[in-house]
Order: C-alpha cells, then sequence, then structure tokens
C-alpha cells in the first residue's frame, strides 16, 4: 500500500512546515486520476499522525474530477479513469486535470 507511504511524507511535510503546536486540520487535493486511494490515505493519516503535533486533527480530502483533452478532435473530456473515451471515439486524450495531490492547507488553533 503506498498510500501509507504518501501519508507519512504528507504529515512529515506539514510538520516541518508548521511550527505552532497545534494543527486542527489538514486540506488535501486528490485528483481521481492520481492513482492515490482517498479513504486509505484517511486510514492511515490517523495512524501515521499519532504521537505527532497532528495527532486528532481533522483531514479534509477534496477530489477534483479528472479531465482530458482530444488530441484529434480538441475537445475537452470528464474523465473517471485513465481509459476513457472523447465523443468523436478517440481514446487519444491528454490529461489535463484529476492527477493531483496537493496539501491545499493547514489550519492550526
Amino acid at each position: 500500500m503506498h498510500e501509507l507511504g504518501i501519508t507519512e511524507s504528507i504529515v512529515d511535510a506539514v510538520l516541518e512546515a508548521v511550527e505552532d503546536p497545534v494543527i486542527t486540520s489538514v486540506h488535501l487535493e486528490i485528483g481521481r486520476l492520481s492513482g492515490v486511494v482517498p479513504d486509505a490515505i484517511r486510514f492511515c493519516f490517523e495512524l501515521v499522525a499519532d504521537g505527532t503535533r497532528l495527532a486528532g486533527a481533522r483531514l479534509d480530502v477534496v477530489e477534483p474530477a479528472g479531465r482530458g483533452e482530444c488530441r484529434s478532435c480538441g475537445a475537452e473530456v470528464e474523465m473517471d479513469d485513465l481509459l476513457a473515451r472523447c465523443s468523436c471515439g478517440s481514446v487519444d486524450l491528454a490529461v489535463v486535470a484529476g492527477q493531483e495531490l496537493r496539501i491545499k492547507a493547514v489550519e492550526v488553533a
């Protein structure tokens, strides 16, 4: 489960960036095409944060939809996964959104 390693990196980055001792919440953006399972991050967050200044902090995750641009006709296509098809029939899509994995904000008390 690579989400454990990702969660450890998120916790480390927040603890390094925020010196205030009480962190109340972390806001993440995990795109639907990122290959990261948000529920696994939520599960791992509590385990990894335990014993740190993030213990008890709320984790909010936003999951932006995937979008692609058709290389054949130029149309923008919503993508639920990387195996999407344009209405013109082409599967040659360039992903333009949905692969994000970012810490958007951190709240402190």
